[in-house]
């Protein structure tokens, strides 16, 4: 089965380069399948990461960035892929 995570943060008032920066810089104990960085207007970062793993599976995610980085608190949202 293939999951995906999702990780959407909002960056705080003209800290939207720094934002994907962090992110850029932050490794995961499990290499992903495939892991794709988006940003967005409004300062926004969009983390997606592709797992051959079950839903439920305890898989690695992207930390909290530090107090202040971010506008608000980060999204996250659990997917898994449907065929046919």
């Amino acid at each position: 089965m293939s999951v995906a995570l999702m990780w959407e943060a909002r960056a705080a008032e003209g800290r939207g380069e720094e934002l994907l920066a962090w992110v850029r810089e932050q490794d995961l104990p499990a290499r992903p399948l495939r892991r794709e960085v988006l940003r967005a207007p409004g300062e926004r970062v969009l983390v997606i990461t592709w797992w051959d793993a079950a839903y439920d599976d305890s898989l690695p995610e992207l930390p909290e960035p530090a107090v202040g980085l971010v506008a608000r608190a980060v999204h996250r949202w659990r997917f898994e892929s449907v065929e046919g």
